[in-house]
């Protein structure tokens, strides 16, 4: 079985894959920008933080260190401790460990820049492993450095959009610092639910009314309800599909702050938001999924042994669902779309030839509105140029299946072809078994 978090990255692609089928379908002119199919950008903690500070919500004092040659330089801007924090995209930092040197815990409190040069120099340019990134660890190329400060009360804060709203929706609680959904389940009634109208948009008024049901009052509500106002301006301003702050805290000096926030940003935008998307780290991500993305494909990296390439993102999970019965594991996730060419055809290929994990492929085309002549012109073209070694079988159905089959043949690549999905499944199982 797949895991959740694989599920939602596939449900998103197969979302997607479907859209613009879809469009094809009504024929619509398509720009680069609608085409090309992206999951949700994910950005660094000090790029969120930097984004809210544009917008006038407030945030700590902070400082990003991208070299240890400057640490000094950073560090001269604080006063007393200083919180020094590593930057990669996923959860857990504080627990995890570097695999380099074994240096414990991403997140440090420092009181002396002795203390904070041996944190930086321990981690910055090593492998943070942590429950989220697994064994394989992400690279932490960035430290942000903060004020330390006590939090008096935290809240939790966020921004959505609702489908039954038929709009943006706030969120929050009394309660923060912990996972709403075990502040949800301990007591329900403590969610706080505010729709806002998107046309007319978040005014003070209710910003106010919102910090008050959340437990501010005096000073402190005026401050929380101008960093909501300022939330809510970076959500529309920025194509926000998620805006998260938890805690939204108050200080022991009285001030209120955002003091961690997640943020989601809408790929279908990044032409309007060049300037945020521009700031994506793809050393965060799978070498994978980077270059199926450069040529437009659907595509998630699994762990499995059989690589998968399939026209539709709904025979694509079929497929794979087919694999796991007979006993094999997935690759992958690819679905190539109804127009692809040859050249993402290659490009697939040599995606699938440098994965180690791959044993075998396995090729399921139904032609629809892809034609199998193109795919079987694509397998010719990336095997004899990429010098592929990895057992093929391939099963094409439906346009030009015949002409799809004589280019296989003609070619005289040690393919296996097969008509029936349950046989090619099975001996694409087999065969990566045997390698």
């Amino acid at each position: 079985m797949l895991e959740n978090n694989t599920k939602q990255q596939i449900a998103f692609v197969v979302m997607a894959a479907t859209r613009s089928v879809f469009r094809n379908l009504r024929m619509q002119p398509l720009s680069s920008a609608v085409t090309t199919q992206r999951r949700f950008l994910n950005l660094h903690e000090y790029q969120a933080l930097e984004i809210f500070a544009k917008h006038g919500v407030n945030i700590p004092k902070i400082a990003v260190v991208k070299h240890i040659e400057e640490l000094d330089s950073v560090a001269d801007q604080f006063d007393g401790d200083v919180v020094v924090k590593s930057q990669v995209l996923a959860g857990g930092r504080g627990l995890g460990h570097f695999k380099e040197n074994g240096f414990k815990g991403g997140v440090h409190v420092t009181n002396s820049r002795e203390q904070l040069k041996n944190c930086a120099e321990n981690m910055l340019g090593k492998t943070l492993i942590t429950k989220q990134t697994g064994e394989a660890g992400k690279p932490n190329n960035f430290l942000m450095l903060a004020e330390k400060f006590t939090i008096k009360d935290e809240k939790y804060f966020a921004i959505l959009m609702d489908r039954g709203a038929g709009g943006p929706i706030m969120i929050g609680s009394k309660v923060g610092g912990t996972s709403i959904e075990d502040i949800a389940e301990a007591d329900p009634s403590a969610i706080i639910k505010v729709p806002v109208d998107i046309m007319k948009g978040l005014s003070k008024e209710t910003a106010l009314d919102m910090v008050t049901k959340m437990g501010w009052s005096g000073d402190q509500a005026s401050q929380a309800a101008d960093c909501v106002m300022g939330l809510y301006d970076t959500f529309i301003s920025c194509d926000c599909t998620m805006v998260e702050i938890n805690p939204l805290a108050e200080l022991d000096d009285g001030r209120v702050l955002v003091c961690d926030a997640k943020v989601g940003f809408d790929d279908n935008a990044f032409f309007r938001q060049q300037e945020i998307f521009d700031q994506r780290d793809i050393t965060q991500e799978d070498p994978r999924d980077v270059e199926a993305a450069k040529w437009d494909l659907n595509y998630i990296g699994l762990d499995g042994s059989v690589a998968c390439m399939v026209n539709g993102a709904g025979l694509a999970m079929a497929t794979m669902d087919l694999l796991n019965h007979c006993g094999g594991s997935p690759a992958n996730f690819l679905d190539v779309g109804g127009s692809a060419e040859v050249g993402q055809i290659k490009a697939a290929f040599e995606i699938v030839e440098n994965d180690p994990n791959v044993k075998s492929v396995l090729i399921n085309i139904f032609g629809g509105i892809m034609r199998c002549d193109v795919v079987a012109e694509g397998v010719v073209q990336a095997s004899q140029q990429l010098g592929v070694t990895k057992p093929i079988v391939i099963r094409l159905v439906g346009t030009n299946v015949d002409e799809g089959k004589k280019i296989i043949k003609d070619s005289g690549l040690a393919v296996y072809p097969e008509d029936d999905l349950n046989k090619a499944a099975n001996l694409a199982v087999k065969l990566a078994a045997e390698a």
